[in-house]
């Protein structure tokens, strides 16, 4: 069960692919039910991606207590639910929430001192107690108590028969780590079934074990009509009044953020790899060795996306066991990376007309992105001036400062642009004398400022590019306000951090811990001073404020540090010049404390919120009064973006790991960016989940300011320029001294496949070799595990997993929602001709045209159509070599490329490769 509140659209995706895959392989078994009982929150994304893979129906758990409450009475615990505005009834899911007991067996036996129905008792790790008896072991079922258990299980069930609208109802037996002693459970249980059915007549109710496939069935066939409900989401999350489940947005961020770059670097060696791979291998790399790599990484990030990974609520030794497999993937997949790169950056031109090359390093930069992009990379150097040239040897625009993080050591910024899935080679060297150099930024001190002093010093310093000027208040050295150029809109703005204090006394009262965010109060300044510097350069303007708990102290806990890019043209530039770039410095926390950054503007924004679900759709978010515990409740994930707005503005926050947020007050955004804590709860004690984080975090926000038509073109691209920012492959040239092989003049720049350019609305979501070892056709897959040849089968490198995402929603905007067509030949060309193309299910374990869900009948009674994905490839494109398919709103794919156009399928569903008869590729939309 992955987590739904933290977790980012693409990593769920991968997890279920990489799971679906394992099930289907070994075992032949395609899920067809969702058991998301534990999710602290259930997102309107997961039922969508579950209805995408194939799913009937989708149980969850843990909603909101006083809504919980409020469906149990309206007997409303189970609807369609259509969590995409867009595919609405397309992608609709039957849906069960599970009642006020939840997925654990009520234990209460008014008969016994015992819990009940939990035979084998609570598991003892490692080893299992000497003499069998475990701890809180209920009282076994005999002839002399078998009645009064039958009476305490009739009871439950027709209490919760009154929450539900049809005959049948799910009663789950067992708990968290149940079952570990099945024939004892089993061997209480069946006699007490027994019983039950033995009295059917005179208690009103018969038993039977069954699975979920059993119990939606009973239900399927009753052909009840459901109530409807849309895309609205389950979030935030609270057990009761003083418990909201909003803490763990930002518990444990380094572990967020590692996992989010492990996603995105895995991104981004998929399809460095399927490039190399096609038309054919272009050097020595091991292909067995380089998919080893990818699937290491692959199941690290899937791992890591569990709903207590991610989310921070596990215990120290188990986040170091998930940051080790990131790390181990990590490192596997930049070795992979290298690799492929390390043929063609032979050819680089090093900038030198003698034998002997200078020292320096030589930067390979690969754009993960299907558009080129323009942006700037940053590099840290040890000498102060320094050249940069192309693979042709020319010079390419730098900028050196001093670094930010290393006092002995310089950033080098270089802008660089980069066709879509291509890299390029960049030669760095240190230079002296007259030689031509990376111009060097200039830097203006502000001194210190304390919090509570004021100069009425109007003066205002600007910094300015072709898209803002920001304004700074040098009397109090904080962010003044920010016009946006294209409106002429200059809004007010500041910037400071604030602590909430937590308790960390159970007996005084509510505690924040891993899972829970209960403060004590109104968050306060966490900072007494701050001090201000502006680096400014030809490429770029630095904004650094250094913000001091204490007035005279000399080490600072928070910093903010803001970029500017001065860059207005060039494809992609547009991106880079209409974001305000911020890198933050939290911590070393105090014990107990829980930190947010608050941004204030004079935005009429009502405190309404919007924030996203899984980086996927954005759900709107009033403030919203409670009797207590208001601050922690209306408190939200954001995964990937958030966003307050008035009738002329918008204020976009993008961010590369999940943070929480929240609007306490009109034209305010507030995200917490690090917790620290410590109680004395003996849940927390027993299980070390305390939270005592000492770390140094380092999140990064972009910031986006305009009118709602210019941010919601920009929003979904520029997020996504965050996420997949260039993959840097840095190493070290030659020293001085050393003899270069070969002749000293700059040979050509080796020629690079095709770039990659999808429409500006469309997203390559993902472009992989999976590397399957079963067969496209089922029957053949099926055939192959009764016959046990499955382990005799290889992994399949030419089967293409292609899957493209439309970026907006139906309606969002009037010319980028719009259904895209796309050519695949065009798209793919890089990698040879399209021989074949197959839809499948999202995690490509159905062909689409056998994936029949069930329908269900929906208010005010007329039947749903068969829930099923549309095929969007016409009859005629599948006997075609160059298949054109209409998107709309979301998308996945994959298809078998050829190094020469051969033939069309053939009638019997197979094709020629190369002389050699194989099944389909695959080609899942995720539409």
């Amino acid at each position: 069960m992955h987590d739904e509140a933290v977790t980012h659209l693409d990593d769920q995706i991968l997890q279920l692919t990489e799971g679906h895959g394992f099930l289907y392989e070994t075992f032949g078994i395609r899920p067809r039910f969702s058991w998301h009982v534990d999710p602290f929150g259930a997102s309107a994304t997961t039922p969508t991606l579950f209805a995408l893979a194939g799913f009937h129906a989708h149980l969850i758990s843990r909603i909101d207590y006083d809504l919980k409450d409020a469906m149990q009475k309206a007997q409303g615990l189970q609807f369609m639910w259509r969590g995409s505005p867009s595919l609405s009834t397309q992608q609709q899911i039957f849906t069960h929430v599970m009642d006020q007991f939840s997925y654990c067996t009520p234990a209460h036996l008014p008969f016994s001192n015992r819990s009940g129905f939990y035979w084998n008792g609570v598991a003892v790790f490692p080893e299992p107690p000497p003499d069998g008896v475990y701890p809180n072991m209920s009282e076994p079922v005999t002839p002399a108590n078998v009645e009064l258990y039958a009476q305490v299980l009739v009871a439950n069930v027709k209490q919760r028969a009154a929450w539900f609208r049809t005959p049948h109802v799910l009663w789950p037996w067992g708990c968290d780590k149940q079952f570990f002693n099945a024939s004892v459970q089993f061997a209480n249980m069946d006699p007490l079934l027994d019983h039950i059915n033995s009295r059917a007549a005179e208690l009103g109710v018969t038993a039977e074990y069954a699975t979920l496939d059993d119990y939606f069935r009973a239900l399927h066939e009753l052909n009840v009509t459901w109530g409807v409900r849309n895309h609205q989401d389950f979030l935030p999350y609270a057990s009761e009044q003083q418990q909201a489940w909003t803490g763990f947005y930002a518990s444990r961020s380094t572990l967020k953020g590692l996992a989010r770059q492990a996603s995105a670097l895995l991104y981004a060696g998929e399809s460095m790899f399927t490039r190399y791979m096609w038309p054919a291998p272009r050097g020595t790399l091991d292909p067995t060795w380089a998919l080893q790599q990818l699937q290491q990484l692959r199941w690290a990030v899937s791992e890591v996306q569990h709903h207590d990974a991610i989310t921070g609520t596990e215990s120290p030794k188990v986040s170091n066991m998930y940051v080790e497999h990131l790390a181990m993937g990590t490192r596997g997949v930049h070795k992979l990376m290298a690799s492929i790169t390390q043929d063609s950056a032979q050819h680089v031109a090093l900038g030198s007309d003698s034998g002997t090359r200078p020292e320096g390093h030589l930067a390979s930069v690969y754009n993960p992105l299907a558009w080129t992009v323009t942006t700037i990379i940053t590099l840290t150097v040890s000498f102060s001036r320094a050249s940069v040239t192309d693979e042709s040897g020319r010079l390419v625009p730098a900028q050196i400062q001093r670094s930010t993080r290393d006092p002995s050591a310089y950033d080098l910024l270089i802008l660089v642009t980069i066709p879509g899935l291509s890299y390029r080679h960049y030669s760095v060297q240190p230079t002296t004398g007259t030689r031509a150099a990376a111009t060097m930024a200039s830097t203006v001190w502000f001194g210190r400022r304390q919090r509570h002093t004021s100069r009425g010093n109007r003066r205002l310093v600007t910094v300015v590019n072709n898209c803002y000027t920001v304004l700074l208040d040098p009397d109090t050295n904080l962010l003044h306000s920010v016009q946006e150029r294209q409106s002429n809109r200059t809004v007010r703005m500041s910037q400071e951090f604030l602590e909430y204090h937590a308790n960390g006394d159970a007996t005084r009262g509510p505690i924040s811990d891993n899972y829970l965010f209960a403060p004590n109060e109104t968050a306060v300044p966490a900072w007494e001073a701050v001090g201000l510097e502006v680096v400014a350069g030809e490429l770029v303007t630095e904004i650094r404020q250094r913000f001091y708990r204490d007035a005279t102290a000399q080490a600072y806990t928070y910093a903010i540090h803001s970029r500017l890019a001065h860059v207005s043209q060039g494809p992609g530039a547009e991106l880079l010049c209409h974001r305000i770039e911020q890198e933050y410095r939290v911590g070393p926390l105090e014990l107990n404390r829980e930190a947010v950054l608050r941004t204030s503007s004079d935005l009429d924004s009502q405190q309404v919120l919007y924030s996203d679900n899984n980086g996927y759709q954005m759900h709107r978010r009033p403030y919203r009064a409670y009797e207590s515990n208001t601050i922690a409740r209306n408190y939200y994930p954001m995964v990937q973006s958030a966003f307050i707005e008035d009738s002329r503005s918008r204020l976009v926050l993008l961010s590369e790991r999940a943070h929480g947020v929240s609007s306490p007050g009109s034209g305010q955004v507030e995200v917490m960016l690090h917790r620290r804590l410590w109680n004395n709860l003996a849940w927390d004690l027993n299980y070390n989940l305390t939270l005592n984080d000492t770390s140094i975090v380092h999140p990064v926000l972009w910031l986006l300011l305009g009118s709602q038509a210019v941010t919601t073109a920009l929003h979904p691209q520029s997020a996504l320029a965050l996420q997949h920012r260039p993959v840097v492959l840095l190493r070290e040239l030659p020293g001085r001294g050393t003899r270069a092989k070969g002749p000293a003049s700059r040979p050509q720049a080796p020629q690079q496949q095709a770039a990659v350019t999808l429409p500006p609305n469309l997203h390559l979501q993902i472009l992989s070799i999976p590397g399957w070892n079963y067969s496209s056709s089922h029957s053949e897959h099926m055939r192959a595990l009764r016959t046990s040849h499955r382990g005799q089968a290889q992994a399949d490198l030419r089967r293409v997993l292609l899957r493209l995402h439309h970026l907006y929603e139906a309606g969002e905007d009037p010319v980028l929602s719009q259904p895209v067509t796309v050519n695949l030949e065009a798209v793919l060309r890089g990698l040879g001709a399209v021989a074949a193309v197959q839809e499948r299910s999202l995690t490509g374990t159905w062909d689409v045209h056998t994936m029949q869900r069930w329908s269900w009948r929906t208010k005010p009674g007329r039947q749903t159509e068969t829930l099923g994905p549309e095929p969007l490839l016409s009859p005629a494109s599948h006997r075609e070599l160059v298949p054109t398919t209409v998107l709309s709103p979301l998308s996945t794919t994959a298809v078998r490329s050829t190094p020469a156009v051969l033939h069309s399928t053939n009638g019997a569903g197979e094709e020629s490769l190369c002389g050699s008869p194989g099944p389909l590729p695959l080609l899942s939309w995720l539409c």
